[in-house]
């Protein structure tokens, strides 16, 4: 991990650049994506890092391609969600952020309810998929310990891929946090490569070219205009709104009822 030095000074992406989530938008992609680089400060990183990576190992579900975290719990079977409170390394500084650039302002609950955190070593991916209508369309991701390409896909009528060319690719850099919703949710597939290295790093002159879409919006582009990155660890932490949450008492109730 970088050293981290003046973290007195250190101050995050919307207080530097104001609390208009319109500042933010990728213009060469369908309203509602939004890509915010600095977003939390690279002392807050290293705490959410720590905290993260040094949980018991009864939090993790390992997978073939990586392992992840589901707070405050996994859905059930039917797509409900318990309602318990996020932990506190997942709700401070991150939520008043959301909060600040009305996020989810027209989400089902005004806020996030969920988050999935996925940890990808070098040369793990995840294949091109959706997330499914369990949720609000929109998504929040924070990207920790390393930078990734996203890479979004036209879906067709039967819910694949139109081509296996990616239509746009997204660079997230460590410590930013990036929003899709609306057409970008419901019409698209995305997804990350099973890559160690990411290529092409370059402005997108045209849509399907192989360029990063928010070129503009990337806060160290010295580091990338070489034309790739080497990947590190990375840890995505997913914010979402589940539509159908239950309260304990009912779940109780329930199991009370079957006694």
């Amino acid at each position: 991990m970088t050293e981290i030095t003046g973290q007195e000074d250190e101050k995050d992406g919307i207080a530097e650049q104001g609390d208009r989530l319109e500042n933010y938008r990728i213009k060469s992609l369908p309203p509602t994506a939004y890509y915010i680089p600095n977003f939390i400060t690279a002392s807050e990183e290293e705490s959410l890092l720590n905290k993260i990576t040094t949980s018991p190992s009864h939090h993790w579900t390992s997978l073939t391609h990586r392992r992840l975290q589901s707070w405050p719990s996994k859905l059930t079977p039917s797509n409900k969600l318990l309602s318990t409170p996020l932990p506190s390394h997942l709700s401070s500084p991150i939520l008043p952020r959301l909060q600040r650039l009305q996020v989810f302002a027209n989400s089902s609950h005004k806020a996030p309810n969920h988050v999935l955190i996925n940890e990808y070593t070098p040369g793990q991916g995840i294949m091109p998929h959706e997330d499914g209508d369990a949720y609000y369309p929109l998504v929040a991701t924070v990207s920790l310990g390393s930078a990734t390409v996203l890479d979004i896909y036209s879906k067709n009528e039967e819910g694949q891929k139109r081509k296996e060319v990616p239509r746009y690719r997204i660079l997230q850099e460590r410590r930013s946090l990036l929003v899709t919703g609306g057409e970008m949710y419901t019409d698209h597939l995305h997804g990350i490569g099973d890559l160690s290295v990411d290529e092409e790093l370059r402005p997108s002159a045209s849509e399907g070219d192989g360029g990063v879409v928010n070129w503009e919006l990337i806060a160290e582009k010295e580091g990338f205009e070489k034309g790739w990155c080497e990947r590190g660890t990375r840890v995505s932490l997913t914010y979402r709104d589940v539509r159908r949450v239950t309260r304990m008492g009912n779940v109780m109730s329930f199991m009370g009822a079957k006694r």
